[in-house]
């Protein structure tokens, strides 16, 4: 029998019962969607924390933990492979004060090198870089910092700042948190250029940046106030490398720790979140695969019944010389085609689903919080990617031609003559 007829005589006992077989597909189509739906929640889940991750730093961003943190260390650190930037920060520990037209703030110096900055891209609003002595970057936030004590608005707060920040000169003063007190000795900053606003509408930069121009000064004051001084005990590193790309952030970090650095970066926080997205995915596709087992039973039902309805056909066969291998082969055929068009009809049925729910989902849970923005609700709750829907195929598939290979056996072994003499 050629393959055309083998096909003609599957489909044509297929339209003998279309309404059962129809309802088989429907248990498959119905057990294939679930299984590809359900997995697709992991994948968006993942899909948004990784993107909610990645949005929050540089990806290339390699956090660097060690006591002893000097001049000639970082430059060793710049000198290693596939490093694009080593960024110092050093923050001052003690308290702050800054002052500008009557308006004051407790805002706080980080002086840092901006040509390693540069190379990272430090963003500005507007404005550039400092390039002479006493020249700062003041974060986006920093006039909401300053305020007037001696004027109040109608809410009864004191009234901030709301003038122009380019430009302008502002002191800086610091002392001890011991005695709540100021050091007098006063360091006059310019403002050169205003930071660009982070990301994240939560976040606030209200911070000062400087050069190492501004070090010696405030050096001087602290040792001439302080007796016994400790200057370590002034500023507190930060220091951040930067990889050239993606790829590389990881050879760099496992490089620091060899040489005994405590490094972290976002790398190793991705590879944690795939491992464990890895099993989430794992168990939801075997929780969807039991719903494909429930829909097999109904698929080896209609194989079963349609061999005992083909009995004398099949005798038929096995008379004109048909060998068991064809006969079975055909049945197997029937079911693996009910799995065929029952996966096909769930894949479409599943990215309709999936488009719905990320288009509904985000407007149900969205008014529940009482959100009016919907454009700060940025989650995906499902994707479908083509593996997921290959893995599916192949189980539904797979599982469709298992739950025919019984009946299709038992047909190889009907006796011809005990067919024959079945009735019409």
């Amino acid at each position: 029998m050629r393959f055309k007829d083998q096909i003609d005589f599957v489909r044509q006992h297929i339209r003998k019962n279309k309404l059962r077989v129809f309802m088989t597909i429907l248990a498959a189509t119905m057990g294939t969607a679930f299984l590809i739906v359900l997995a697709s929640v992991g994948f968006g889940i993942q899909d948004t924390i990784r993107d909610e991750m990645l949005s929050n730093r540089l990806i290339t961003e390699i956090d660097v933990f060690s006591g002893d943190m000097d001049a000639p260390t970082i430059e060793g650190l710049k000198q290693r492979e596939h490093v694009k930037a080593v960024v110092n920060r050093q923050s001052v520990s003690i308290r702050q004060e800054t002052g500008m037209n009557g308006y004051i703030g407790g805002q706080s110096l980080i002086v840092t090198d901006f040509g390693e900055e540069a190379k990272v891209e430090f963003a500005l609003k507007e404005g550039r870089l400092p390039q002479n002595e006493h020249e700062v970057v003041v974060g986006s936030h920093f006039a909401e910092g300053m305020i007037d004590p001696e004027k109040l608005d109608a809410e009864g707060e004191p009234v901030t700042y709301n003038g122009k920040l380019l430009g302008e000169e502002f002191t800086y003063k610091f002392g001890l948190y011991e005695n709540d007190e100021l050091f007098e000795e006063e360091i006059p900053l310019t403002i050169v250029g205003i930071a660009k606003e982070p990301s994240k509408d939560w976040v606030h930069d209200m911070k000062v940046y400087g050069d190492a121009s501004i070090m010696p000064k405030v050096k001087q004051i602290f040792i001439s106030n302080v007796e016994d001084a400790e200057v370590t005990d002034l500023f507190y590193s930060d220091v951040k490398m930067y990889a050239d790309n993606l790829e590389n952030v990881k050879s760099v970090s496992e490089a620091m720790k060899e040489d005994g650095f405590d490094v972290y970066s976002i790398s190793d926080e991705l590879e944690r979140m795939d491992v464990f997205f890895l099993v989430l995915k794992a168990g939801l596709i075997f929780v969807g695969t039991i719903a494909i087992l429930i829909a097999s039973i109904g698929i080896f039902n209609t194989m079963t019944m349609a061999v005992t309805e083909r009995t004398r056909e099949i005798g038929v066969m096995k008379a004109i010389g048909a060998s068991p291998k064809l006969i079975q082969r055909l049945f197997l055929m029937e079911s693996a085609w009910i799995g065929i068009i029952g996966t096909f009809i769930a894949i479409v049925l599943s990215y309709g689903i999936s488009y719905i729910a990320n288009l509904l989902l985000p407007i149900i849970v969205a008014s529940a919080l009482g959100e009016e923005d919907l454009g700060s609700l940025s989650v995906t709750f499902s994707i479908i990617p083509w593996q997921l829907v290959l893995i599916a195929s192949v189980i539904s598939i797979t599982v469709a031609m298992i739950s025919g290979w019984r009946p299709a056996r038992k047909a190889t072994k009907i006796d011809v003559i005990q067919a024959l003499r079945q009735e019409l």
